[in-house]
């Protein structure tokens, strides 16, 4: 059992997928999911609402979960709620993983986050996500690139997330933390409200594809978003102010109102995702059974 692994290492390994051949040493992740946990669950008495949103997708396909970001609370809660059964391997900044000496980035690594470049088209970090993904693994990820009123950056809607559902042909499924907002204000003392971890449904990227092909990622993960603040302010999408949460973003309300998205429930697309691979097996089976029979036939 080795204490310390090389960051980049672990970057590229396995976590709860369907390939656990080389998958990064579980006792880190275990032993930090029961401390810190406990102590969540003593601080701030957190549940979780619709956690069989997320547990559909276990042993069927990956998926993206995404959140609207209000605390770096929201990680440790994206994190929490999905364990002991399935991982949520988050996408951090990469500055993060240097802190506390390289410590953090080694508790960070153990636990399956992996960094990503700030505001560049970071393609490693987006092919790690693609394989992780194709690997039947959850990705976490926070669309909005920085906590909204926390910080002197202005949240954005990064359509980043999109992409990479579609380049690994997953379902972006939409959650949101209640209460972490709640915990640390500037100037303020430390508060200990409960938390609610509540998920959605999921969104599949290929109904976006009505749109103008240079406004599909866009107008997707501006959907995807709503939904997770829908979920936060527990309201209606369509009481969602989008223009106000994000004034230089396209608002995409009333194309949306004409043009219905499809709705999908977890266990609908897992059933469908089981159904291909089924069949992706059974096709392999029929051509190396016919491939014998040719060999065999060849033989006489």
């Amino acid at each position: 059992m080795s204490l310390f692994l090389k960051y980049s290492d672990m970057w590229d390994m396995d976590l709860g997928g369907r390939d656990r051949s080389h998958e990064i040493p579980h006792w880190f992740g275990n032993l930090a999911w029961i401390v810190i946990g406990g102590l969540c669950k003593l601080l701030f008495r957190y549940r979780v609402d619709n956690r069989d949103r997320l547990r559909a997708f276990k042993g069927a396909e990956g998926a993206i979960v995404i959140c609207n970001h209000t605390s770096f609370f929201d990680v440790v809660f994206m994190y929490l709620a999905a364990r002991p059964s399935q991982w949520v391997r988050l996408m951090g900044r990469d500055s993060l993983f240097d802190n506390a000496g390289g410590l953090l980035g080694q508790a960070l690594s153990r636990a399956g986050a992996f960094p990503v470049k700030r505001d560049t088209a970071d393609m490693t970090s987006i092919k790690r996500a693609v394989r992780m993904l194709k690997n039947d693994e959850l990705v976490g990820i926070l669309p909005e690139g920085t906590r909204r009123g926390k910080s002197n950056r202005t949240p954005e809607i990064h359509a980043g997330v999109a992409m990479i559902a579609k380049m690994a042909h997953v379902p972006i499924l939409p959650m949101t933390v209640r209460g972490v907002e709640k915990i640390k204000n500037k100037g303020e003392r430390v508060h200990f409200p409960k938390v609610t971890v509540d998920y959605g449904d999921p969104i599949l990227v290929t109904d976006f594809n009505f749109l103008p092909k240079e406004e599909r990622l866009e107008g997707c993960t501006w959907y995807a978003l709503r939904e997770c603040f829908a979920l936060f302010y527990q309201k209606p999408v369509e009481e969602v102010d989008m223009v106000a949460l994000f004034p230089d973003a396209k608002d995409y309300a009333a194309v949306f109102a004409e043009h219905p998205i499809p709705h999908h429930t977890s266990e609908e697309l897992a059933e469908a995702a089981r159904a291909k691979a089924a069949a992706k097996v059974e096709k392999a089976a029929k051509s190396a059974t016919e491939a014998r029979e040719d060999g065999k036939e060849d033989g006489k």
